[in-house]
């Protein structure tokens, strides 16, 4: 899908990392929650409080799983999951592009 219909913008974006990723967040009338944003060249990592969804839309990511061993490459329209409560490290070599969903469970 390229678009959202009847949602709406929350206006604030959220910055971590000191600006190397930002995203703004999709609200729809369901009560679900998406964000879309931007990765800089780095490696971050982050926490989950829901279960997340994130999908490549351009680029491409390594990414490391708590408890696993080994990075996971993704491509642009490729996704992966984050399981609730849980974290994970995401490296990019160049500007990625990504939407996320958060999975109420």
């Amino acid at each position: 899908m390229d678009k959202f219909e009847n949602a709406a913008i929350v206006k604030k974006a959220n910055v971590y990392f000191d600006g190397n990723v930002t995203s703004r967040t999709v609200l729809f009338e369901d009560g679900t929650k998406k964000t879309l944003g931007i990765i800089l060249p780095g490696t971050y990592e982050f926490g989950t409080a829901d279960k997340e969804v994130m999908e490549v839309l351009t680029g491409s990511a390594k990414v490391l799983l708590k408890g696993s061993d080994s990075w996971s490459q993704y491509e642009a329209g490729q996704s992966f999951e984050i399981p609730a409560n849980s974290s994970f490290k995401i490296s990019v070599e160049k500007i990625m592009d990504y939407c996320c969903s958060y999975i109420k469970e």
